[in-house]
């Protein structure tokens, strides 16, 4: 059975508020608040499959620490941007 779009929001906003490091709760829960509605077919898999790393790697990642793996620097970027309030 095919997930439909908007369980697949759902859920993705749910795991982007649930992450276990509070940090990592408020940065992905005000992104997929900002985001996720307006992403494309490609870009919601890209965001689901990160929603599968390790909260120590994203936000290592989302602030600068380590460079993100090459798949999802320019979602990462966009994370960062959205945090730090640039455009």
């Amino acid at each position: 059975m095919s997930e439909t779009r908007e369980d697949r929001l759902k859920r993705m906003k749910m795991r982007s508020m649930r992450r276990g490091i509070k940090e990592m709760d408020i940065i992905l829960e005000r992104y997929a608040d900002d985001n996720l509605a307006t992403m494309d077919g490609p870009t919601l898999d890209l965001y689901d499959a990160l929603l599968h790393e390790n909260d120590q790697d994203l936000y290592q990642w989302v602030t600068g620490q380590v460079a993100a793996p090459e798949r999802f620097a320019a979602l990462i970027g966009d994370i960062s941007r959205a945090i730090s309030g640039a455009d």
